[in-house]
């Protein structure tokens, strides 16, 4: 893998990207001026770079000290948005860092999207489900040749996997990724899309083969993230704009404007839902597991019964989501049904009893949505007890969420226990008090414990045989981020059963 200094000339210039070349004679745009030139490395990283290596500038928080810390390993030449005062062999400054680095980081892995089928999910919540769905079915459609990027989760061989560190990774990580699974033998790609890569261009340039919008409810709104609702679902709805073919669930909030932007891109759309859409999806009367999927017409030939290890009408959805976005790339009804009968999802409805008998959920909801639906199922599935709900809202990002929880807990809870959920640089204290000020139940018990294992076990010691104990937040997810670092925590299900067994 390699890239010369002509192909990046030629990419730049054809997408309207390059404001000049800075050589050691002075500035220059003309490409037989340029030097021969070819790079074997790509990184954003200076303590990466070396005279190998085509190093992005990139970020509010880079500093020309980095460049030339890099100079001493020997780099010769960056690509940045400005000029910085370093004697290098080259700088390409350029008028997006970001977008350029998504070109020509697909450029120098060699477009390894042209080499697998991508599909693609967005969505307020749901979107990790969705892609444990969908992996599960193409898994059993491709004979194991399946990659999968999710919030949770990647795998890039089908069968070994490790933590993620972005919902949609940075566009250079990205492709690198995708030459990997390719060169695992990997056919297909499920990958999880958020709104932060369109704001972000981290899939700049990408299309994919299947686009699926499962949902949206406002979330991520924040000085630092979507400064409004219209910002966060503009750049959801540019995966529309980037996708071959989209599902789209037909009775989601805003769906007409989805919809619009299906027309607006010229791309065939099919639908699902409870109530309207090309699929209409029935819950079965006895099995909390199984349900319907009828297709009005059926053009995706995927008309049938399917079971799913997760309970609840959202996680059915989800469901209907995977089989027809996994269906126009080649899985059958078969596959579906074999592929979504084992499959489960880390930190997603992981269920346990208290000696007593009162119920544990360990739910990675984190959004407005995803908690609301939840509840509302657990209000649903048991009736005579009381929620006690443990949570906490990240810090940093997100801050439409602390007043979020607070609407739903003031609908839904008995109890909240607040605690600590990836406070970053703020205070866990601080933020779970946004959260209270927001509960406006008077009915509703607040509780206050920063320590989450010790929340967890407050929590355990006030729940009566018929109540239900909601883990919401974390899952199963090993870390917590703490001053901007990545502490070890154990999960919070580990917690939940360790509490238990050492109550016998």
């Amino acid at each position: 893998m390699t890239l010369t200094l002509a192909t990046v000339y030629d990419i730049l210039q054809e997408h309207h990207l390059l404001k000049e070349f800075i050589l050691p004679d002075g500035w220059h745009l003309a490409k037989k001026q340029l030097p021969t030139m070819t790079f074997g490395k790509i990184s954003y990283d200076s303590r990466q770079a070396d005279s190998n290596t085509l190093f992005f500038a990139k970020g509010a928080t880079f500093k020309e000290d980095y460049l030339v810390k890099a100079q001493e390993q020997g780099l010769l030449a960056y690509v940045a948005e400005q000029p910085y005062e370093v004697a290098l062999a080259c700088g390409i400054i350029v008028t997006d860092i970001r977008k350029a680095m998504a070109l020509l980081s697909m450029a120098f892995y060699d477009y390894p999207q042209n080499q697998l089928k991508v599909l693609a999910f967005t969505g307020t919540k749901g979107k990790t489900t969705a892609a444990y769905f969908a992996h599960g079915i193409l898994q059993q459609a491709t004979g194991n040749k399946c990659a999968m990027l999710s919030t949770m989760q990647t795998t890039l061989d089908g069968e070994h996997f490790f933590k993620s560190h972005l919902t949609t990774p940075e566009s250079l990580d990205l492709y690198k990724m995708m030459a990997e699974a390719v060169s695992h033998g990997m056919t297909h790609l499920v990958m999880e899309v958020s709104s932060q890569a369109y704001k972000l261009d981290r899939v700049y340039g990408l299309k994919y083969d299947v686009g699926v919008f499962l949902n949206i409810s406002p979330d991520h709104i924040s000085p630092i993230e979507h400064p409004t609702f219209d910002d966060y679902f503009y750049c959801k709805r540019e995966l529309i704009y980037n996708s071959r073919v989209a599902i789209v669930d037909a009775d989601m909030d805003y769906y007409q404007l989805v919809d619009e932007s299906c027309h607006l891109a010229g791309i065939p759309l099919y639908t699902y839902g409870r109530n309207s859409g090309d699929y209409l999806v029935s819950s079965s009367a006895t099995n909390p597991n199984e349900f319907y999927l009828e297709g009005r017409l059926d053009p995706l030939k995927m008309t049938g019964n399917y079971r799913v290890k997760l309970p609840g009408d959202f996680n059915q959805d989800n469901a209907c989501a995977a089989i027809l976005s996994s269906a126009l790339l080649g899985a059958t009804t078969e596959d579906a049904y074999l592929g979504l009968a084992n499959i489960t999802v880390p930190g997603r409805m992981l269920q346990l009893t208290l000696h007593n008998g009162a119920t544990v959920y360990v739910d990675y909801a984190h959004n407005y949505i995803s908690l609301k639906l939840f509840l509302e199922y657990t209000r649903k599935v048991h009736p005579e007890g009381r929620q006690i709900v443990v949570l906490g809202s990240p810090g940093n990002k997100a801050i439409s969420r602390r007043q979020d929880f607070g609407q739903v807990l003031s609908e839904l809870a008995d109890v909240a226990v607040l605690t600590m959920d990836d406070p970053a640089f703020e205070d866990a204290l601080t933020i779970a008090q946004e959260i209270a000020r927001a509960i406006n139940n008077p009915q509703v018990e607040i509780l206050y414990e920063m320590d989450r294992a010790k929340a967890i076990a407050l929590a355990f010691q006030l729940a009566q045989p018929n109540d239900v104990v909601l883990i919401a937040g974390k899952g199963e997810d090993p870390m917590q981020k703490i001053n901007g670092e990545d502490t070890p925590y154990d999960g919070d299900y580990v917690i939940a059963k360790r509490l238990i067994e050492a109550a016998v």
